[in-house]
């Protein structure tokens, strides 16, 4: 299998690089505009094959493409490779709207071509083997509520990049039954009134008796992600990505990722990937991953909508 990695900035040499290119099976191919970066990664991952034009990757007979560039090029790029019929990646967001992500999965279905999109907390080996089910929209007890928390320090933002660049996170990984719009959904937001920026989202609904809730603060103390799901008396919260804590006939319970498991691993990049070969393999995406792609990035644009008018209102 041969796969060109497209966008070799901080995120694919930081999340990706270092666990795909010990994969085996797999023949890497990179492809950046900046040539001395290029020249500097292929050396360091002994990558024998680059490119800084990524049309010319079409002669390169590759099985698939991973887009890791700046989410303004997403829509160019995929719609290349898709059109010509490869298999695509796209790490997330696909696109910073709506209407763009439409554009590329109606491509995607016209060409019959997989276009995946880079989720990686949907696999979290931690939260996934004591939330059964959840992710994949099939709890296998009742879920009663799932709250998912990402803030920053300090980083207020424009409407559309903290939610489509960083809120997309939390929304995506409560988002689990592919919720479209926002219908029934609770929005409140905070502003950071010296930058006029967005600096507190929260997002609330209830769906096939579950409650959902992401929330993102970029006026925080810290850097920090938290979890916490219940099911009827029984409770788990999960501090970060490797530990937590489970509640259950009034007792506390510590959960622990195992101790060998590489930090990438214990982020769901190596479960994402593994997904992601497969469906390079067979030439097929599930229909529901399809269907919470697009809903989750439709749900996005809504808010957006959403918040830029309560902005407005409160203006005047």
């Amino acid at each position: 299998m041969k796969i060109a990695l497209i966008g070799l900035g901080g995120i694919a040499q930081k999340a990706y690089l270092p666990f795909i290119t010990q994969l085996e099976g797999v023949e890497w191919v990179f492809c950046t505009r900046n040539a001395e970066t290029l020249g500097l990664l292929a050396q360091k991952y002994k990558i024998r094959e680059t490119y800084t034009d990524y049309q010319q990757l079409i002669h390169a007979n590759i099985d698939a493409v991973m887009i890791h560039s700046a989410t303004q090029s997403h829509l160019e790029i995929a719609s290349f490779f898709l059109s010509n019929g490869i298999a695509t990646f796209v790490d997330k967001p696909l696109a910073a709207n709506a209407h763009d992500c439409e554009t590329l999965y109606e491509l995607s279905s016209r060409k019959q071509t997989p276009l995946y999109v880079g989720f990686n907390r949907r696999h979290i080996p931690l939260f996934n083997q004591h939330l059964i089910g959840v992710q994949s929209g099939m709890p296998h007890t009742p879920l009663l509520s799932l709250r998912w928390e990402k803030h920053r320090f300090n980083q207020p933002g424009d409407i559309r990049t903290f939610i489509f660049d960083d809120f997309i996170h939390p929304l995506d990984s409560v988002n689990i039954y592919a919720q479209p719009d926002v219908q029934d959904l609770q929005i409140t937001s905070q502003w950071d009134t010296t930058q006029n920026q967005l600096g507190r989202l929260d997002v609330q609904w209830q769906q096939q008796g579950s409650l959902l809730h992401a929330s993102m603060n970029r006026l925080f103390g810290t850097t920090q992600e938290r979890v916490s799901a219940n099911f009827a008396n029984q409770s788990y919260e999960f501090s970060n990505f490797t530990e937590g804590t489970l509640w259950q006939l009034d007792k506390a319970e510590k959960l622990q990722a195992k101790d060998w498991m590489p930090m990438l691993t214990t982020k769901g990049f190596d479960s994402m990937i593994q997904e992601w070969l497969g469906v390079v393999k067979t030439g097929h995406m599930p229909s529901s991953l399809v269907e919470r792609n697009l809903a989750t990035h439709q749900l996005a644009e809504a808010i957006c909508q959403h918040v830029l008018a309560q902005k407005t209102r409160k203006m005047h």
